[in-house]
């Protein structure tokens, strides 16, 4: 088959699939796109996006402690959800529209409608069963919400996604999962005064993440008065006469909640897609098999992002997409670098961080140094507010390379972007010593820790 409907079409409308079709289109190829549900994907439309702008407005209940300190005498105060969500929604449906219409001047055809591989070189087009060719496909179609198999009473729970659009908010929630999106979510639950549960499975929170961090944000959490559970699940849920939720847990707790929110991970949403149609080949998990260039074992057809479940975040879906148009449509193959990804995980106190934590830098190096301070940030100190902020610098002994920089406390994502761009260059812990202190800030911490807190070598920690 040589003559093709499309040049180009793309399977999935959320970030890395929008930024392909563009960029091809752009290019003069012709493009064609499928999205079922909305434009943006995950991240813009039930993820990051909504996540953040929840996150703002459940800063404001410190806010408006901490002004005390600082000569602020605050009225009483009132949080209306339903206002939250409205203006949340509007600020969604103008994003959506920015990529429809990014795609559409560039000139991709767009399609709101599920779409499905029928081989190698067609799709469906199942709003209208059209069955459309093409030279290269590019599957975008990401993750999805990963359910409690066996969990009796699972219909009485929700994920994020209806987090986002719950009519009412609840008085008391319990979140089952310890990753980010369940931190998080607790977090922003906890600051707009629900009465907030965490439960997980695993022995501390945020597992990969630097312990140091993980400890001092669950105790911060505790403080604040968000409970949490580690090592234990919910065993069974079931509504009772008054229409709260009757949670049993594993360790035989019973508690009583009006809302059960499950965040235990996120899966491909390969699922009815064709692959198997194509001969596109999937691991144990579905994901989609890549190479480095995004090609799977099916040379015309390429997957980046979350369904291929390798890093699940937005720039690296994004990143992915433009490296694939690259290597596709300009004869010069790209494959993205997935070493040293910086992100953030916006709980309170946030955490930001690039490169390897302490115990997975123990496994590749002999020697380190750690670097960590502890510390009050200033805009606590007149608030009255005990939380403590931590900095923190893995160094490989050998050569002095930071390998791993770590941060809990306010604006700790805004740092480790900019420290990713350091660490990427190889900075030594030379380089961060020769850089003068931006005063007075937080940030200067991380160019002021001359002498390491202690050292380990061979796995072996000597203070």
């Amino acid at each position: 088959m040589t003559d093709f409907d499309y040049d180009f079409f793309v399977i999935g409308g959320g970030s890395g699939g929008v930024r392909a079709a563009r960029l091809a289109a752009g290019l003069g190829k012709k493009v064609g796109i499928a999205e079922e549900y909305r434009y943006g994907g995950t991240c813009v439309i039930r993820g990051c996006v909504p996540k953040k702008l929840f996150v703002y407005a459940s800063h404001f209940s410190e806010a408006f402690e901490d002004a005390a300190g600082f000569g602020w005498r605050v009225g009483e105060t009132h949080f209306d959800w339903q206002t939250l969500i409205a203006n949340k929604d509007r600020e969604i449906a103008r994003l959506e529209g920015l990529y429809r219409k990014g795609l559409s001047n560039a000139g991709a055809e767009i399609f709101d409608s599920r779409a499905e591989l029928v081989d190698a070189h067609r799709v469906r087009i199942l709003s209208t069963n059209r069955i459309v060719t093409a030279d290269k496909i590019l599957i975008a179609v990401g993750g999805r919400v990963n359910g409690a198999d066996g969990l009796e009473g699972q219909e009485l729970t929700i994920s994020s996604n209806e987090a986002f659009h719950l009519e009412t908010l609840p008085r008391s929630i319990l979140i089952a999962g310890g990753g980010y999106i369940a931190v998080e979510f607790a977090n922003i639950f906890h600051g707009m005064g629900v009465e907030t549960t965490l439960i997980y499975r695993g022995t501390e929170i945020l597992k990969n993440f630097d312990m140091d961090l993980r400890r001092t944000l669950h105790r911060t959490m505790e403080e604040k008065g968000i409970r949490i559970l580690c090592e234990e699940v919910i065993s069974k849920i079931v509504r009772s006469a008054d229409q709260r939720l009757d949670v049993t847990t594993s360790g035989a707790k019973n508690l009583k909640i009006d809302q059960v929110m499950l965040a235990i991970g996120r899966i491909p949403n390969t699922d009815g897609l064709g692959l198997e149609a194509a001969g596109v080949e999937t691991d144990s998990h579905g994901a989609v098999v890549v190479d480095e260039y995004m090609r799977t074992n099916v040379d015309n057809i390429f997957a980046v992002g979350d369904v291929t479940n390798r890093i699940q975040l937005t720039p690296v879906a994004i990143h992915e997409a433009m490296c694939l148009v690259e290597t596709a449509f300009k004869d010069n193959p790209t494959s993205p670098d997935h070493d040293m990804v910086a992100t953030a995980v916006f709980s309170q106190p946030e955490i930001g961080t690039v490169g390897l934590s302490e115990d997975a830098a123990m496994k590749q190096f002999d020697e380190l140094e750690i670097y960590s301070a502890t510390f009050r940030p200033m805009k606590h100190t007149l608030s009255g507010r005990q939380e403590k902020m931590i900095t923190k610098l893995v160094v490989n002994a050998a050569d002095r390379r930071v390998v791993g920089a770590h941060i809990l406390g306010p604006d700790a994502g805004e740092m480790a972007q900019l420290l990713a761009v350091a660490l990427k260059a190889g900075c030594t812990k030379d380089d961060f010593d020769r850089t003068m202190a931006v005063h007075p800030t937080a940030a200067e911490e991380l160019v002021t820790m001359y002498q390491p807190t202690y050292r380990i070598k061979n796995g072996e920690r000597l203070d």
